[in-house]
């Protein structure tokens, strides 16, 4: 590709085209000096071949790099032949994992489009989630905040919301309340025994930048206690001595992604569970 060619990443699916993008996202972050400039074009729910013929000559009129996820043989023949006829190089994203799969169970795929985006009892569950995690958005319905899965705690502007949507797009029920300079955590929260509840915190100074960009969005002054350099600090001591005293778990996410403590959250959850079914089989084994 000339240097001066803007990149193209075509992403081709007889269905919505969400893993690919997941795929595409995932690989793209590992190089940091092309990611900003790549186009990315989504071809979803291609699934007859006349479809697939205009998507190959849209394709091929702007060059790039593609991947698919087809199941139906035919439509895979046209993309492939269109992208060689192209000279441009093609991935089947999803057939070494379908391949492999295939051999350590010993059974055939279906080949069905979609197939993962059926509407099974995880997809209600999913929504279940979501439904319960905005409900329970910065300390809201205390009463049956019992009922979630993770509840979240931290300083103002510390993702707790984004975090608490990214895992109930995961199914898991997820509440966040804030701590508040000067006022006491609500006791519901105290006394929680049922979720796992984590700590989030963040450097003082990235703190401060953002809660500065979020007062200039609003059109308020910045000149408030809010981002106070000492007053920040002070907050942010408070609350984590609040989750030592509860022994809380405390993640920083000064440098993380939203995705990033996710899963390190997710990987507590995983970690609390395990232990909570090692103490169920112990006390049934001393029951014996």
């Amino acid at each position: 590709m000339p240097k001066t060619a803007r990149p193209h990443i075509h992403l081709v699916s007889d269905a919505t085209g969400e893993t690919l993008k997941s795929v595409a996202k995932a690989a793209l972050v590992q190089f940091q000096k092309s990611q900003e400039e790549v186009e990315t074009h989504t071809w979803a729910l291609v699934r007859k071949p006349l479809q697939m013929e205009r998507v190959v000559e849209a394709i091929a009129a702007m060059g790039g790099l593609v991947l698919f996820t087809i199941v139906d043989q035919e439509l895979r023949e046209i993309l492939i032949k269109g992208c060689a006829k192209a000279k441009l190089p093609i991935v089947p994203v999803l057939d070494p994992v379908i391949m492999a799969f295939g051999k350590y169970l010993g059974e055939k795929a279906v080949n069905l489009p979609g197939r993962q985006h059926e509407m099974d009892a995880e997809y209600f569950h999913r929504i279940d989630a979501m439904h319960f995690t905005i409900a329970h958005d910065d300390g809201q319905h205390l009463e049956d905040i019992d009922k979630a899965d993770i509840v979240l705690v931290g300083v103002s502007r510390t993702s707790k919301t984004p975090t608490s949507i990214y895992l109930a797009n995961r199914g898991f029920k997820t509440a966040n309340v804030p701590i508040v300079p000067g006022l006491v955590i609500p006791n519901e929260v105290e006394l929680l025994k049922n979720p796992l509840v984590v700590g989030l915190t963040t450097s003082p100074d990235r703190l401060v930048s953002i809660r500065r960009s979020r007062l200039i969005s609003m059109n308020q002054t910045t000149e408030t206690a809010y981002v106070d350099d000492e007053r920040v600090r002070e907050e942010l001591s408070i609350a984590r001595k609040l989750c030592t005293k509860h022994n809380w778990p405390v993640i920083d996410v000064t440098r993380r992604s939203i995705e990033e403590t996710a899963a390190a959250i997710l990987n507590l959850h995983t970690r609390r569970e395990e232990q909570r079914r090692q103490q169920d089989l112990d006390l049934e084994g001393s029951a014996q």
